[in-house]
């Protein structure tokens, strides 16, 4: 897939758009990734980059409401683990936009990792299955949101008792 938005100034404009678009063909195992400004241009086929112009916060908010409005995907959102670490002198805004973006992401309680686990997690991902990344403005490091779209409809409950009367099936890694 080409990737959009840079420098194309109607991709920035409508990366709600292209959102909508994406949600209904996203289902687990996809990823939608809120970026900041420094993020990578990656280079795995799966993977879209739009570059929104907008503020970092708006779009965490924007996608988090259009995936919850979404009945057949849930997001697992993962946070990189050095953000709680990165220091307001280094990085000025640093506890402002941190107190912000764990308020938002509380309820969805967001798992830490390192930041080179979490691409290596899209790396693999983006091998197979498609990777949405929204590039924002902010210029704070990791402050990237990234979010793994699992089945709303599926359990790991119910995978685990329908492998159960499968016992010859080796279990897949999703719904």
């Amino acid at each position: 897939m080409q990737p959009a938005g840079a420098g194309a100034g109607s991709a920035e404009a409508d990366w709600r758009g292209i959102l909508r678009e994406r949600l209904p063909l996203y289902g687990h195992r996809n990823w939608i990734v809120i970026a900041d400004a420094a993020y990578p241009a990656q280079s795995s086929p799966g993977i879209e980059t739009v570059v929104t112009g907008a503020a970092h916060l708006e779009v965490v908010e924007e996608a988090l409401a259009a995936i919850a409005a979404s009945p057949h995907v849930l997001p697992v959102v993962y946070l990189d683990a050095e953000l709680e670490f990165v220091p307001e002198v280094d990085a000025p805004g640093a506890n402002q936009f941190r107190d912000r973006l764990f308020g938002i992401t509380r309820r969805l309680g967001g798992h830490p990792l390192p930041h080179e686990e979490i691409l290596s997690m899209l790396g693999r991902s983006g091998a197979a299955f498609r990777i949405l990344i929204l590039k924002t403005t902010l210029s704070i490091p990791y402050t990237s949101v990234f979010v793994n779209l699992d089945c709303a409809y599926w359990t790991a409950d119910a995978e685990r008792r329908l492998r159960a009367r499968m016992p010859a099936v080796p279990p897949p890694a999703g719904c």
